[in-house]
């Protein structure tokens, strides 16, 4: 909901070059949220869910605090700075959800790790 809010901030503003950011974000969020509510991720074993969402959580703090610096400090209108000021705010959240998710990466990591190699049975 934030990345949308974002998105229309931006499209609202003179910054609108930003726009593209804040929309990948929120499509690539509901797909996940999509993903993991329709149970494609006991599906779909090959993919790393867990490793997917923890790269989306990085990638959008950092481009939301990069984006959000330059529609603060370069332009003037309100709904940049609004913007700004909103993704800010997702910054925080994906940092913070950044931090649980690679609690569950670690988890997920150590669960894969734990059973003995295949050649290592006979032994």
């Amino acid at each position: 909901v934030l990345s949308f809010i974002i998105f229309i901030c931006y499209i609202a503003s003179s910054a609108a070059s930003f726009m593209m950011a804040p929309l990948l974000e929120f499509l690539l969020a509901l797909f996940l949220f999509f993903a993991y509510a329709s149970k494609l991720n006991e599906k779909f074993k090959g993919l790393y869910w867990p490793l997917s969402d923890f790269l989306r959580c990085v990638t959008a703090a950092i481009i939301y605090f990069a984006i959000s610096i330059a529609a603060v400090s370069k332009y003037s209108d309100g709904a940049s700075k609004a913007a700004g000021v909103f993704g800010f705010i997702a910054t925080i959240v994906y940092a913070i959800d950044f931090y649980i998710t690679f609690n569950d990466l670690v988890t997920f990591l150590k669960q894969g790790t734990s059973s003995p190699p295949e050649g290592r049975k006979s032994d």
